[in-house]
């Protein structure tokens, strides 16, 4: 698989690379519905089409600034070939669906780059790894949960005192309809972070293939192709881990998921606007960890919560592993039929 190779192996990488973005939206589906469903807000059936309407419409909110990072601030550009990328979107989608179909909440954000990673030291050694941008991506796996569960205990607190003389029956009501808000709003920032990291790998792909010339820009088309991808596949939803983000960890109320969501939202909205490739798993979970410490700490079913850390722990160097397994794979048969 290298760059000589015909115009249909581009094809086929890059449809590979739109499965994986379909896998993350169906693998994280659960990360945008699961309060609004676990809270009785919204059904299920129609809550997959209220987050995936606006996963599709957050490329009009957000810049780029993640596709350029997973395009050029992990790896160097210039070690990029068909056999990495192949690597890395091997790697990344075997992990997604092993970690569904046992249900397991990990970052579909992080198997990727952990790919990506593995298929670059594969084929080159540590020399074209980008290491500011390793950094602050494995940064998120620690600042991006904490921040959300900072962000959601404060606004428990906000929302606490400000109702603290409503009726319980009129604040529930209230926070049923400002869940619709807070669940697009968390859509939202899942659809502008996640789907450019995809962005980044096809982009990437297209320079490397002599496709794209001139400074890093995503063309749009692969903007609108990711993007929808992504819908589709939250449209298909991922039941089992809704179940654990919504139910397992903690039991939540309207007003409770209004507050983990709008946590998770903002959380998202500032890792974008910086370029940070976080999880979206991750951040809502650190926020729903909050508002069930807020009610009591015992209220958080903490070994629930361990087992996912160790999910998020283990999934780079898994995900790398893979990636490198698949690059040689690629490499191999390269020999054999090339």
């Amino acid at each position: 698989m290298d760059l000589a190779g015909p115009g249909l192996l581009l094809i086929v990488l890059i449809a590979v690379a739109l499965a994986f973005d379909f896998l993350n939206g169906l693998h994280d589906a659960a990360n945008s519905i699961a309060t609004i469903v676990s809270t009785r807000v919204l059904p299920a059936r129609y809550a997959v089409f209220w987050a995936a309407f606006f996963n599709f419409i957050a490329f009009a909110i957000f810049g780029q600034h993640v596709a350029q990072t997973v395009g050029k601030g992990i790896i160097s550009p210039g070690i990029v070939s068909d056999a990495v990328i192949f690597g890395a979107l091997g790697g990344a989608i075997t992990w997604n669906i092993v970690t569904w179909l046992f249900g397991i909440p990990s970052s579909s954000s992080h198997a990727l780059i952990g790919g990506l990673l593995g298929a670059g030291l594969a084929k080159a050694g540590f020399s074209p790894v980008i290491w500011s941008g390793v950094w602050k991506t494995v940064a998120g796996i620690v600042v991006s949960p904490a921040l959300g569960l900072a962000l959601a205990l404060l606004l428990v607190l906000i929302v606490s005192w400000a109702f603290v003389k409503a009726r319980p029956a009129f604040a529930d009501g209230v926070f049923r309809r400002l869940q619709f808000v807070s669940a697009a709003a968390f859509s939202l920032g899942h659809g502008g972070n996640d789907a450019q990291k995809t962005m980044g790998i096809i982009t990437v792909l297209l320079y490397a293939h002599g496709k794209l010339t001139g400074a890093f820009h995503v063309p749009f088309w692969v903007v609108i192709s990711c993007q929808a991808a992504m819908a589709l596949g939250t449209l298909m939803g991922g039941w089992r881990i809704v179940h654990t983000m919504g139910s397992k960890i903690t039991h939540l109320s309207p007003q409770q998921g209004f507050c983990a969501e709008s946590a998770g939202a903002l959380t998202l909205f500032f890792a974008t606007n910086i370029g940070v490739p976080v999880s979206t798993t991750h951040t809502i979970t650190g926020a729903i960890v909050g508002v069930g410490a807020a009610r009591r700490v015992s209220a958080v079913r903490w070994n629930v919560a361990s087992g996912i850390v160790w999910a998020w722990v283990i999934t780079m160097p898994v995900a790398g592993l893979l990636g490198a397994g698949f690059y040689w794979l690629a490499r191999l048969a390269d020999r054999t039929w090339g």
